[in-house]
């Protein structure tokens, strides 16, 4: 099980982080962040099956991540930490849906007790799922490849709107509902087909009905509903970042991935499609590395790809002049580039091959690399002029990605180039 931290209190971070024995538990912790809105991008990343975070946090509070993974991340387990024992708190956290909720402080004890418990019911449900879908696949065989078979439909190059219209009335007689304001279109590609397909509808089917999944020759088209445009680019984007994850750890190959624009009827889903389509055979083309395309273009605009990449290299010299503000966020920078949140996540990811974040780190540890290599100033110093705060906060980000301490660092490499 993943678990992800959200504490805008550096000590409990820290003790979260050092005192509870990860290496002897089946948890692994892939990710922290002091706030809601930093946690959200490195939350999609990072794709955890379980979220600790705090109440009462800065810029985005824990009830608000809340309901915002509710929406986009509905397979998520959420436990809540909270230093006010506060009934209303704890009566929204229940509507959030919600799994746990903990009072501060906590010892690595009682942590390990209720991720025991939150993880037994992920487990519980995800084998009542599967009971589910192996007893509909026997008693319901010829409903669901027919349910498949309509979804497909709004795939095909010869349906008309008209068909897609017809689709939706059909899937709703079924029970199925897949009528929303907004679609996107996710196009898959991998090897081996079977093992990814397994996959990709086990996804879709654990999605809370927001993901429809149809087969395709080399993979699989997937159906991502949304109320709003930016709340289906968002879903699109945690969806196909999961799945990728996904197929990688069933070590399939030659993963291909593309994000059809959003559309706002059932008979323009077929132009999302396309779009998703065109992408993915551009990585193809380019024989490009990255895994998952996350762009939402028109078919056969060229120039926007150009256009995309200098908005990209514009921000990149923003967070170059920038990085060491500890408090520079994704917004502050897609504000720069006249960009939405989610518009400027996705494309800096397609054109960059790394998320924000990852670059936003990569930056700051160059800089904490350079001074470490060249200068004799305090590592809080030092933390400070990269970006960071709180300096056991930096140590533990340099540690886990460069190999060793900022200290280990300075007496291997000082005055030596790097």
């Amino acid at each position: 099980m993943k678990v992800f931290l959200a504490d805008d209190e550096i000590v409990v971070r820290e003790g979260i982080r050092e005192s509870f024995p990860w290496d002897e538990t089946p948890y692994t912790l892939v990710g922290e962040a002091p706030d809601g809105e930093m946690a959200l991008p490195i939350i999609r990343d990072t794709n955890p099956d379980i979220v600790i975070t705090d109440i009462r946090m800065p810029f985005m509070d824990g009830l608000e991540l809340c309901r915002i993974l509710r929406v986009q991340m509905p397979w998520i387990g959420i436990i809540v930490l909270s230093g006010y024992d506060e009934f209303e708190y704890a009566r929204q956290c229940i509507h959030l849906g919600v799994r746990e909720y903990l009072l501060k402080p906590i010892n690595a004890e009682k942590l390990k007790e209720v991720l025991d418990k939150v993880s037994a019911q992920i487990v519980a449900e995800r084998k009542t799922l599967e009971h589910a879908a192996s007893l509909r696949a026997r008693m319901e065989s010829d409903g669901r490849f027919l349910k498949e078979k309509l979804i497909g439909l709004f795939f095909n190059d010869d349906s008309t709107e008209e068909d897609a219209k017809n689709v939706i009335k059909q899937l709703s007689s079924m029970g199925c509902n897949a009528e929303a304001p907004f679609y996107s279109v996710i196009d898959a590609a991998f090897s081996p087909v079977r093992t990814g397909q397994e996959a990709a509808f086990g996804l879709a089917a654990n999605s809370g009905g927001i993901v429809f999944a149809s087969a395709g020759r080399t993979g699989a088209r997937l159906l991502v509903m949304g109320n709003t445009v930016e709340e289906a680019e968002e879903r699109a984007y945690a969806f196909a970042s999961s799945l990728v994850q996904e197929l990688e750890r069933l070590d399939c190959s030659e993963i291909r991935v593309g994000i059809g624009d959003i559309v706002d009827s059932p008979e323009k889903i077929i132009n999302s499609f396309k779009a998703a389509r065109h992408i993915r055979h551009i990585i193809v083309e380019r024989k490009d590395e990255q895994a998952l395309i996350l762009g939402v273009r028109e078919m056969g605009e060229v120039d926007e790809d150009k256009k995309e990449s200098s908005v990209i290299n514009e921000a990149k010299l923003y967070m170059l002049d920038h990085f060491s503000n500890p408090n520079l966020m994704l917004q502050d920078v897609a504000k720069v580039v006249n960009m939405s949140n989610s518009r400027f996540s996705t494309v800096f990811s397609q054109q960059s091959g790394q998320t924000f974040t990852e670059y936003l780190m990569y930056l700051r540890l160059n800089k904490a690399k350079e001074l470490l290599r060249s200068s004799d100033i305090k590592n809080t110093q030092i933390a400070r002029e990269a970006g960071y705060n709180d300096s056991h906060y930096f140590s533990y980000i340099f540690k886990k990605n460069i190999g060793i301490t900022p200290t280990e660092y300075r007496a291997q490499y000082q005055n030596q180039p790097e």
